[in-house]
C-alpha cells in the first residue's frame, strides 16, 4: 500500500507546477570600468589573504588570533547554524512524515445498557498499533517556494558572515597601520626631543657666557615642553588604539610591541581597466542579490495560498483484544484519505499577503541596486585617495629630507654663531612638521589601500575570466 502511496506522490509532483515569478538577476547599468585608473606599475595580480602582502609578522599573528577569537564572528557562525537549521525543517516538508502510534483502551459497561450486563463481559479491551503518514500535495509549489526561499537565506547568511570577517580583516588592519604610525610618530618626537635637549644645555651654557639673552633660554625651555606634551598625547592615542586592537583580537592578554611604519611594503595596485562586474564578487553584493532570491521565492509562497491545500493522509497497522496476540490473531486495519482545504473567503487577506511580498521583492531589488552604487563609488573612491597618497607621500618625503638638510645647516650656523636661535628653533620646527606629515601621509596611503582591498571584496583574485 505504502509502493501506492508513494508512487502516487511522485506521479503528481511531476505534474506540479510552480507558481510564482522565477529569479532573474537584473540589470545593473554599471560602467564597464571604473572611472579612475591605477599606473601600471607595481600591479600584482592574483593573491589571498590580502593583508600578508603588507609583510608584517606582528599583523599575520593579530590577523589569526583575531579570525580565532572575535566575538562578532562567532555570533556570525551562531546565525549560519541558525539558518541552516531553519533550512533543514523548510525542506523536511517536502519529504512524507511517518509517525508510530499505539494505544490501548479497557472500558466497562452499564448495567442498564441495551444488553444486559448478565451476557456481556464488564470490561472490554482493545490494542493496537499503526504506522501513519501524511504528505502535503505540493501542486502549487508553495512548499518548493519555501525552500527555494530558506536557502536563499541561508546563503545570504553564509554571505553576511564572509562580510563580517572582510569588515573585521580590514579594520583591524587600519587599525594595526595607525598604531605603526603613531609610533612612528612617537620616535620622531622623541628624536626632536634629544635635539631640543641639546639645544637648552648649549643655550644654558651660552647665557651664561653672555652669548644669547633670557629670551633664547625661555624659548628653548618652551619649546621643549611643547614636544613633551605632543608626546605626552601621541603616547595616549597609542594606548586607545592598543585598546581597541585588543578588543578587536579577542585576547584580552595581548601586548604589542612598538614598531615603525618604514617596514611596511608598498601597497599592491590593482591591475588598470578592472572590469566593474567584479562588484558582483563582494561578500555584502552576494548578500543582498540572495535576499532578493528569497523574497522573489516568497511571492509564490504567497500566491500559492490563494490556491487549494491538498493533504494525502495512510495508515496500517494491528488491533487485537489482548496485547500478547496483536501479531498473532490480531485484525489488519489500514485507511487513505485525501483532504482538501479551499479558501473562499478570507476578507482578502490571502491576497494581501501577495501584496506585501512583491512589496518587499522590491524593496530588496533596491536594496540590491543601492548596494552595487555604493560599492561602485567606493571602488572609485578608494582608487583616487590610493593614487593622490601616493604623489603626496613621494612630496612630503622630499620635503622631510630637504628640511632635515635646513636643520643641519641652521644648527651648525647657530653653534657657529652666524644666526640666531630662533632661526635655528624654526629649523626645528620645520623638520620636526615635516617628519610628522610624511609619517602620517604613508598611514592614509596605506589606509587606502586597506580600504580599496575591502570595497573590492578582498582583492581582485576572483577576476573574471
Amino acid at each position: 500500500m505504502f509502493r501506492f502511496i508513494y508512487f502516487f506522490i511522485f506521479s503528481s509532483l511531476i505534474s506540479c507546477t510552480l507558481i510564482g515569478p522565477d529569479y532573474k538577476r537584473p540589470e545593473t547599468n554599471l560602467p564597464n570600468t571604473y572611472r579612475q585608473e591605477m599606473d601600471k606599475e607595481n600591479v600584482i595580480g592574483e593573491f589571498n589573504n590580502w593583508w600578508k602582502l603588507y609583510q608584517d609578522p606582528g599583523l599575520d599573528d593579530l590577523m589569526d588570533k583575531a579570525l580565532n577569537k572575535n566575538l562578532d564572528i562567532r555570533a556570525a557562525i551562531a546565525r549560519l547554524e541558525d539558518a541552516d537549521a531553519y533550512l533543514q525543517q523548510v525542506g523536511a516538508a517536502l519529504i512524507p512524515s511517518v509517525d508510530l502510534t499505539s494505544q490501548g483502551n479497557r472500558t466497562k459497561a452499564t448495567e442498564n445498557g441495551v444488553v444486559p450486563s448478565n451476557f456481556v463481559k464488564p470490561f472490554r479491551k482493545n490494542f493496537n498499533i499503526q504506522l501513519s503518514t501524511s504528505f502535503e500535495l505540493d501542486f502549487w509549489g508553495r512548499l518548493r517556494r519555501a525552500k527555494e526561499s530558506a536557502r536563499a537565506e541561508y546563503i545570504a547568511t553564509q554571505y553576511s558572515k564572509d562580510t563580517v570577517v572582510l569588515s573585521l580583516q580590514s579594520t583591524l588592519t587600519s587599525n594595526y597601520l595607525l598604531l605603526r604610525s603613531i609610533d612612528s610618530q612617537i620616535q620622531a618626537l622623541k628624536d626632536n626631543v634629544e635635539y631640543r635637549k641639546e639645544n637648552l644645555e648649549l643655550t644654558k651654557k651660552r647665557l651664561s657666557s653672555g652669548l644669547v639673552s633670557a629670551l633664547d633660554l625661555h624659548q628653548a625651555e618652551a619649546s621643549l615642553n611643547n614636544l613633551s606634551a605632543q608626546l605626552s598625547d601621541l603616547i595616549r592615542q597609542r594606548e586607545i588604539v592598543t585598546n581597541q586592537i585588543i578588543l578587536l583580537s579577542g585576547d584580552m592578554n595581548l601586548i604589542i610591541p612598538e614598531s615603525k611604519l618604514d617596514h611596511l611594503v608598498t601597497p599592491p595596485i590593482p591591475p588598470a581597466n578592472m572590469p566593474s562586474s567584479l562588484l558582483e564578487l563582494r561578500p555584502d553584493i552576494k548578500e543582498a542579490e540572495q535576499i532578493m532570491i528569497a523574497a522573489n521565492a516568497n511571492i509564490g509562497v504567497a500566491k500559492a495560498a490563494l490556491f487549494p491545500n491538498i493533504i494525502l493522509t495512510a495508515n496500517f497497522g494491528r488491533e487485537s483484544a489482548e496485547l500478547k496476540n496483536i501479531d498473532k490473531t490480531g485484525s489488519n486495519i489500514w485507511g487513505v484519505g485525501l483532504g482538501l482545504t479551499l479558501p473562499i473567503f478570507d476578507s482578502g487577506r490571502a491576497q494581501a499577503k501577495v501584496s506585501q511580498a512583491t512589496a518587499k521583492q522590491k524593496e530588496a531589488l533596491s536594496y540590491y541596486e543601492s548596494s552595487i552604487q555604493n560599492a561602485f563609488k567606493e571602488v572609485n573612491n578608494a582608487i583616487v585617495s590610493l593614487k593622490e597618497y601616493t604623489e603626496q607621500e613621494n612630496d612630503l618625503k622630499l620635503t622631510q629630507d630637504a628640511a632635515k638638510k635646513a636643520m643641519d645647516i641652521a644648527s651648525n650656523r647657530y653653534k657657529a654663531g652666524y644666526s640666531s636661535y630662533l632661526e635655528y628653533l624654526d629649523a626645528q620646527r620645520v623638520y620636526n612638521d615635516a617628519s610628522i606629515a610624511y609619517i602620517q601621509k604613508r598611514q592614509l596611503r596605506l589606509m587606502a589601500s586597506v580600504e580599496l582591498f575591502k570595497s573590492l571584496g578582498g582583492g581582485w583574485q576572483s577576476q573574471i575570466q
